[in-house]
This record gives C-alpha cells, structure tokens and sequence, in this order.
C-alpha cells in the first residue's frame, strides 16, 4: 500500500465570508517543499475572488491524468529498448452534468506529441501498445470515472 499527503492551507483574507465574497486562493505544499498556488477555477468562481494564475483542482486533476500517462509510457518504451527524446502532452479535461444530474468530468483527452530516437523509434502498433498498456497501468486512469482517450 501507498500513502500521498499534501497540505492544503486556506487563511481567511479579512473578507466578511458569510456574503461569499472571500477569496479561494490557497495553497498546496508538498512533501518535498514545493508550495503551489491553489485557487478555484475562474470558471466557477470568477475573479478577483479566485486567482486565475493559479493551479486550479481541475486542471491539476487533468495534468495528473496526462503526467501519470506520461510516466508509465516513459518507463514502458525504456524497457521496450524504444529511446524518447521528447514527450509534450496538451491535455483538455471536458467536464458536463453526468447522468444524476452532478457536474462532473466526462472524459480526459491526451494528445501526447513523441519523439524518438531514429534508431529506436517504434512501428506504428508498437506505439500503439506502448500507450494502451501505459493507460492500463496508469494509477490515476484507474481511479477516474470518467473515460480517458489517448489520440
């Protein structure tokens, strides 16, 4: 078994609160020392109240969908004798009402963009394997509801 842990750390800015009008930027620290910047998505709470410069959950949930991709096909073309050079994903998360009616995300497309070295690159339904057992394997697809499309 593993356990993750983070802080996430919100300190009241003086606003009155009770009237909603506080702000919703925070921050997360993690184990290592890095402090990001938190804040609610400027497209459910508008600014100033939330922070468009920083991280927001969904769109951290989206990057860690593509980074646990990332690193798990990484690790599989190692093995596979297949030499990356590159790897640059732009992930999009589509968030819509699901079928109780809750706003949820509904599918998260990755569109990684992959170099190889010339020597080592592979066919084309190699490839192909080498995403669809990085998404077998991926530990944050595995945990998702929502479908996760690699294309």
């Amino acid at each position: 078994m593993h356990e993750y842990k983070a802080i996430v750390r919100w300190i009241r800015d003086g606003a009155k609160f009770t009237d909603n009008r506080y702000s919703r930027g925070h921050e997360w620290v993690f184990d290592g020392g890095v402090t990001v910047p938190a804040s609610s998505s400027p497209q459910v709470v508008p600014a100033p109240l939330s922070r468009p410069e920083a991280v927001d959950p969904e769109e951290a949930l989206v990057a860690s969908a593509a980074s646990c991709h990332m690193l798990f096909f990484l690790s599989l073309a190692a093995r596979r004798g297949f030499v990356v050079e590159r790897y640059v994903d732009e992930p999009t998360g589509v968030m819509a009402e699901n079928p109780v009616g809750r706003l949820a995300f509904r599918q998260i497309v990755l569109r990684p963009q992959i170099e190889f070295s010339h020597e080592t690159a592979p066919t084309a339904e190699q490839l192909k394997a080498l995403h669809r057992d990085a998404h077998d394997q991926c530990y944050i697809a595995n945990s998702l509801r929502c479908e996760v499309v690699v294309e």
